[in-house]
């Protein structure tokens, strides 16, 4: 079974992957994890279980946000073009995940990592005696 992070061995990406993706590479890390993980949902309902959507079936608004993640790295375009019977050209665009890019991100040290060895609990500046009295402990 794959890890977490690891997409070489599974074509579906997952809601975490794609998080910690955007995570890792959008507004130079000053994005925070619900804003990553919504976008990495909205993004992920479009595409479903497939490798590549059509640029159609977007509204602006989102069309917005995969050129961001465009931008970014995590997404790319294709065109295809085809002949209509009448003699006409038709192109049809698409949406495609760069997963080679995903899993270099995903394989980098986000700051929420490093954050959590140094982060502290609001609980550390109370002292000991607070918790002795709270508890019953200590009393006469």
């Amino acid at each position: 079974m794959p890890e977490v992070n690891d997409l070489s061995d599974c074509d579906t990406l997952t809601v975490e992957n794609l998080t910690l993706a955007i995570k890792n590479c959008v507004d130079g890390h000053g994005m925070q994890r619900a804003a990553a993980r919504n976008m990495a949902e909205h993004v992920l309902n479009f595409f479903g279980y497939r490798d590549r959507i059509i640029d159609n079936i977007l509204e602006q608004e989102d069309r917005d946000v995969f050129y961001m993640l465009e931008d970014a790295g995590l997404l790319t375009t294709e065109r295809e073009e085809t002949t209509l019977y009448d003699g006409r050209e038709w192109r049809i665009h698409y949406w495609l995940f760069k997963k080679d890019k995903i899993l270099k991100l995903l394989e980098e040290e986000t700051p929420e990592r490093e954050d959590k060895s140094e982060e502290k609990s609001v609980y550390d500046d109370i002292p000991d005696g607070v918790w002795s009295s709270r508890m019953g402990v200590g009393d006469k």
